[in-house]
């Protein structure tokens, strides 16, 4: 029955043709063959033609454009087999038994691909290369990746090991001719491991079922319709198959896309790097001339049945490519083209270069947003930058599009595979802040709580206790860590003092639990970290089950919660294959396990198993090959991207492999230009690169730099619409990811205001009504600081794995000396204070003991400040009627604004006998100065003063500041020493609250903005906020440094 709309048409004579780029190739050919089969009076015609592809995702795609051919009616389809993964299950859809095919019982079968790579790292460690040392098994299972793929490629090429003899060794360097004879092992060891094994390598079978296939044909051809489409045969096994193929009475072979316009020495001249190399070779093979291949009929219905139509100007376009990337050896014939290419060559062809990959990833997203206007019209991304693939993905859920790369993501990046890996870096490195966090933090982690309840704890526990220096290593070092500070909170709290970074006594409670648990959880594991070896398996198996614990909820077990989804299952194949395929590899020193899993986990994909959405797709090259859309984006277009760059071979020199026999390098650069010209003469394209990549620049493909100069060579005008749409989309991002807030598509772009210092200007009701003494210096300094700390509600944390710093040293001493002074505040000193002092030193640098270097400098310093702070204590409490430690106060006065209130903490607030007030601040660094003290610029000394004497502080007396003073506290050869602020402490706090109320007034004035270091000559030396200004890209260009 003929499907309505179509007319039969039989196939053409058996032979071999080609399907030009610019056609939709499954479409032209599935449209053909279901022609043919309706022309034919037999219902299971079409069941009995064979169609071999070269990949099983054309094979599924072949069956879609079916399916679209006949709107969806049931169809016994044809029997399609992929040819680069080929087994025998598709074997005998041809219908011989296997016996005839010599696979039954007869063929071992491939030995898993992690089992060869353990096996080949065992080899590795037993005879290492050259003098070397056997090397760690982590290594050793990398190099033996690298050793598989030689193997492959090897077997691949149909060449034998036993040929490295004949290569000279004196020949080349004393390296290689060290890696020669290791790979000797491949020919006098490794067939006996496979013998042991009962299997053979993947490569090899492959081109033993390839030849089972071909040979069964040849004895018994058959008598329905062969085809053999899309496929370059690069691969020997296969152009074999592809010559018995072209040899049946019903046999076709088409080819994707074979230039014969090209000129004959041309044609002759075609190096490796070449899109038609490939071709050319598989019909030398054949021993068929390129001007005997046919075009396949093309069928009226294509267009409007299939995966789309070609481009109406696809012939100009093929011809266009084919001029570019023709020899460079015969470029003169540009000249005599000129004129002989369709003036619309480059319709339909954009070319855009962004800024760099997240302002690509943003242009692509948006032709494939606008896709999706058009009722019907398909569209794809093609690239090998598997990044570039992501961000588009994440950029498309901005308009709830769901989109997945088909090429796959690496198994070890998937979540679950982050979580496994994460989770074992943590133990290994012995719960170290940043690894602890980082697997703590993820989303699979609860440890049999809530998810969100198990997250806020993790929040505590970094906030209270990996925020700063790093605590000892081991649960151990960490559970004493969050007990020193907890003991410390405690103490602060018992003196009145207020607890440092907020931290609350209470909330140690929760952490000290949390760190017990996930103690218990990882204790086998840490057990086995202790021991010299163990076997791999039993590691992966206290591996597994400390990763199940943490990750399960208060409602799902952790093995529910690990290995569910696509990822979760692949990751249960992968850790089930290393189980099993473990036992070869002997035991293990357990620090190697980190990277030998990772090593392990290299390299596995996970492939979505349907595409997340009907109309849109991101594809690899490969992927891509025979797909046709409407619109396809060819994207991240520079050198060492696509071209990617040719990978160096470990095992082999490029004069070694071309003496044995492998393809150069650049063989693989050929294959990827097929693919980019296939590509870019199907339908609209887009070309896309980033200028800059990694901050660098980047150079453009080699590609789009002969199409531009090809293009001014053959007098070829770019159509000024695709020029328009360019710039549209290009002004479209920037707007849609820009701070504007109106998308106005024919906008210019807006100015790069990233060079502009900060100058915001918020309403004066959301401006600061209090602020302290310290942050009135800043405000003075710095006023963008204010803003983004008391506007913005931002706060700067304590880094992680904070280096032991003079800022922690300076804390520190005012911890200790806050503890000690406040448990000593009046009177004379005991006969123990030298022993409680140092006790309090002792406790408070605990945490650093673990850190040799660090000890061994600051206690020292410490027992100096400690004897100095004694000495001038003893002749001080002669003159002493009472000592407040870390004292609070606030004062407030009225301003413009409304009310305003000034806060303090002073470090040290002395009585005096006779009635006077010292107000004293410890810096454990230089102090300001005299001078800028009484000038205003170190204002907080006077204003703690100025506080005083109106009263300001609880429990202090408000009477007249006597003493102004700065302790300077180096522990150097002069340990302390006491420096005077101001010669007339009364005057000068007078002064400084007569400024800060007259800076309160000003900016209680909208029109006075929150400048980012408005005098750089008296900026902070440090501010937690000069990033945020982004201080250093418009600093230079004022001249500012």
């Amino acid at each position: 029955m003929t499907t309505p709309g179509r007319e039969s048409a039989a196939l053409p004579t058996p032979g071999l043709y080609s399907i030009a780029a610019h056609r939709p190739f499954l479409a032209e050919l599935a449209s053909r063959i279901l022609s043919a089969s309706e022309s034919d009076d037999d219902p299971l015609a079409l069941a009995r033609t064979t169609v071999l592809l070269p990949t099983r995702r054309a094979c599924r795609t072949m069956q879609d454009v079916f399916l679209r051919l006949t709107d969806g009616a049931p169809l016994v389809l044809p029997r399609l087999i992929p040819i680069g993964d080929i087994d025998e299950d598709e074997m005998l859809l041809t219908g011989e038994p296997a016996a005839l095919l010599g696979v039954d019982g007869e063929m071992p079968p491939a030995v898993p691909e992690l089992r060869r790579r353990i096996l080949l790292a065992r080899l590795l460690q037993a005879r290492p290369i050259g003098d070397a040392q056997s090397p760690p098994v982590d290594h050793a299972m990398e190099l033996a990746g690298e050793l598989g793929r030689l193997l492959d490629q090897v077997q691949t090429e149909r060449l034998d090991f036993e040929a490295l003899e004949g290569l000279v060794p004196d020949a080349y360097a004393a390296h290689w001719q060290e890696t020669l004879g290791f790979l000797k092992i491949l020919t006098e060891t490794w067939p006996a491991v496979l013998d042991g094994e009962g299997a053979i390598d993947p490569a090899e079978r492959r081109n033993r079922l390839l030849h089972a296939r071909g040979a069964a044909w040849r004895r018994d051809p058959p008598a329905d319709p062969v085809i053999a489409a899309g496929s370059t045969g690069s691969i020997p096994a296969t152009a074999d198959l592809l010559a018995t193929v072209a040899g049946l009475p019903a046999g076709y072979v088409v080819l994707p896309g074979l230039d014969r316009i090209l000129d004959a020495p041309s044609w002759a001249s075609l190096d490796a790097g070449h899109p038609q190399f490939g071709l050319r070779q598989l019909l030398q093979r054949l021993d068929v001339d390129r001007m005997d291949v046919g075009e396949w009929p093309s069928s009226v219905d294509v267009a409007g049945a299939a995966a789309g139509e070609g481009a109406e100007n696809g012939p100009a376009r093929e011809r266009l490519i084919g001029e570019a990337l023709r020899p460079a050896a015969t470029t003169q014939a540009w000249r005599d083209e000129r004129g002989s290419i369709g003036a619309d060559a480059l319709r339909g062809v954009v070319q855009i270069e962004a800024q760099e990959p997240h302002e690509e990833a943003g242009i692509i997203a948006l032709v494939l947003r606008e896709a999706l206007e058009t009722e019907g019209r398909t569209a794809a991304l093609i690239t090998p930058d598997r990044d570039l693939a992501r961000r588009v993905a994440s950029i498309m859920g901005r308009w709830d599009v769901e989109i997945d790369d088909s090429a796959g993501t690496p198994l070890a990046e998937t979540p679950p595979g982050i979580f496994l890996r994460l989770a074992i870096r943590a133990l290994h490195e012995g719960v170290a802040p940043i690894p602890l966090l980082s697997v703590l933090k993820h989303p699979l982690a609860a440890c049999g709580r809530p998810p969100a309840a198990f997250r806020a704890s993790a929040r505590e526990l970094e906030r209270l206790v990996l925020r700063g220096p790093r605590p000892a290593s081991g649960f151990a070092g960490l559970r004493s860590a969050a007990q020193a500070r907890h003991e410390r909170a405690v103490d602060r709290a018992a003196a009145g003092l207020r607890p440092r970074d907020n931290a609350d006594p209470q909330g140690y409670d929760a952490v000290l639990a949390l760190i017990d648990r996930i103690a218990e959880i990882g204790a086998p594991l840490t057990d086995l970290q202790r021991t010299a070896a163990v076997s791999l398996p039993d590691y992966v198996r206290a591996h597994i089950a400390f990763c199940e614990a943490l990750a399960a909820s208060d409602e799902s077990s952790g093995a529910a919660r690990v290995w569910r989804g696509d990822a979760g299952e692949a990751l249960a194949t992968f850790v089930s294959e290393l189980l099993e395929a473990g036992t070869a590899l002997g035991p293990i020193p357990p620090a190697r396990y980190p990277a030998l899993f990772d090593a392990l986990l290299a390299g596995r994909m996970v492939r979505p198993r349907y595409g997340a959405h009907p109309r849109l797709a991101i594809l690899g090259p490969l992927e891509a090959r025979l797909q046709h859309f409407d619109v396809t984006v060819l994207g991240s277009l520079n050198e060492r991207s696509w071209p990617p760059e040719p990978s160096v071979d470990p095992w082999m020199g490029r004069t070694m492999r071309a003496d044995f026999g492998l393809p150069s390098p650049e063989r693989r650069i050929g294959l990827s230009a097929h693919d980019f010209a296939q590509a870019f003469c199907a339908g609209e394209i887009v070309l896309t690169r980033s200028a800059r990549v990694d901050g660098a620049p980047s150079m453009p493909s080699r590609w789009l730099t002969r199409l531009d100069v090809a293009t001014r060579a053959l007098d070829l005008q770019a159509d000024p619409e695709t020029e328009t749409r360019a710039r549209a989309y290009r002004d479209w991002w920037r707007e849609l990811d820009g701070p504007g807030d109106k998308f106005t598509p024919d906008a210019e772009p807006a100015a790069d205001a990233s060079a502009i210092r900060p100058r915001p200007s918020p309403p004066v009701a959301a401006r600061p009504r209090r602020l302290s003494v310290t942050q009135i210096e800043t405000w003075m300094r710095d006023p963008y600081a204010i803003y983004a700390r008391e506007i913005l509600k931002l706060r700067a944390l304590p880094p992680l794995d904070q280096n032991a710093d003079a800022a922690i040293y300076g804390s520190l001493i005012h911890d200790i000396l806050d503890s000690f002074l406040a448990e000593l505040p009046a009177g004379p000193l005991p006969a123990d204070a030298a022993a409680r002092l140092h006790a309090h030193g002792t406790a408070a640098l605990a945490p650093y003991r673990s850190v040799p270097a660090v000890w061994t400098f600051w206690w020292p310093r410490f027992q100096r400040i400690a004897d100095w702070v004694l000495s001038i204590e003893s002749a001080r409490r002669e003159r002493l009627e009472a000592t407040h430690m870390e004292v609070g106060g606030a004062i407030e006065f009225d301003a413009p604004g409304g009310r305003f209130r000034l806060t303090a903490r002073a470090d040290r607030i002395d009585e005096l006998v006779g009635g006077g007030i010292a107000v004293i601040d410890f810096k454990t660094g230089a102090p300001p100065t005299k001078r800028e003290v009484q000038a205003g610029f170190a204002p907080q000394l006077p204003l703690e003063a100025a506080m005083v004497a109106q009263g300001g502080f609880e429990g202090v007396p408000a009477k007249p500041v006597e003493e102004l003073a700065f302790w300077r506290l180096s522990g150097g050869r002069e340990p302390g020493q006491v420096r005077d602020a101001a010669d007339d402490p009364a005057q000068v706090a007078a002064e400084a609250l007569v400024g800060v109320k007259a800076l309160v007034a000003r900016f209680d004035d909208p029109a006075t903005v929150y400048e980012a270091r408005p005098r750089p000559d008296h900026a902070p030396a440090y501010s937690d906020y000069e990033h945020l200004a982004r201080v250093k890209e418009w600093a230079s260009g004022e001249g500012d440094g």
